[in-house]
């Protein structure tokens, strides 16, 4: 499996010859609302868009998951998988192969790869995102993904993953309060005993703006998972990948 992080939320992933790209943002700003007044992020230098892509894979349909000016950009005949909500926006968008996968479905890419949807985050009042398990039949070698650390206690059903995607910023507000990302990441890692962690959604080769940026704050303190995990006698490392550099992570052979 190769792991290149695309920014913030953004993943191409490479497994059994299938490239994926996951909740792609590749072109233009991306903003909150009809403006950046709010929240805009923008990159610090134009990125190229990945080449021979076998699959757009979406948790949600919200457009920090899926980026209507990158959706634009990309071939329509590109297969598309994702939620229902992203689902149907890409079928207003043009795409010709949409699949829309609710909590429990499971489906093929290639001969070798499945795609398992499991209940995510809210995406609005009566719909639900997307979690993925993607699983190399051959290999054995898996991946999770959940963009807001929403981590059911299914998944325990699920172990062992070798790979967990997951939110791991610890973030305070103004106000006093405090998302403790990285003990939702620590629970994923409890939950599938995976071998690695890498942080998502997140970050990145981008300048933030808005509103939203003077109300929250990253927590100025160092990251403590790795310690955290290892306490918990976890067999997971922690990876910290860098923006747009491909990351190989080689499957256990007996």
């Amino acid at each position: 499996m190769q792991l290149t992080w695309l920014d913030n939320g953004s993943w191409l992933i490479e497994l059994a010859d299938q490239r994926i790209l996951l909740d792609p943002w590749l072109v233009g700003p991306f903003q909150f609302g009809n403006g950046g007044w709010f929240f805009q992020a923008q990159r610090n230098q134009p990125r190229e868009i990945p080449a021979n892509i076998d699959l757009i894979l979406l948790s949600q349909g919200l457009p920090d998951h899926a980026h209507p000016p990158t959706l634009k950009a990309l071939d329509r005949s590109i297969p598309v998988m994702g939620s229902p909500k992203a689902a149907a926006l890409a079928t207003r968008l043009g795409y010709r192969s949409v699949t829309a996968l609710a909590d429990g479905d499971e489906v093929c890419l290639g001969e070798r790869v499945t795609i398992r949807a499991i209940a995510g985050s809210p995406e609005g009042l009566k719909a639900m995102g997307n979690a993925y398990i993607l699983r190399d039949t051959v290999s054995g070698f898996s991946l999770y993904h959940e963009p807001h650390g929403v981590h059911r206690d299914s998944l325990a059903a699920q172990t062992p993953v070798d790979v967990v995607l997951s939110p791991a910023l610890n973030v305070r507000t103004v106000f006093g309060s405090r998302l403790e990302g990285e003990q939702l990441a620590l629970r994923a890692a409890e939950l599938l005993q995976p071998r690695f962690l890498l942080p998502t959604g997140a970050g990145g080769d981008l300048t933030y703006s808005g509103l939203l940026t003077k109300l929250l704050r990253e927590d100025d303190q160092p990251s403590q998972l790795q310690e955290r995990c290892t306490e918990a006698g976890l067999p997971t490392r922690v990876l910290q990948p860098q923006p747009w550099q491909p990351l190989r992570l080689e499957a256990v052979t007996s």
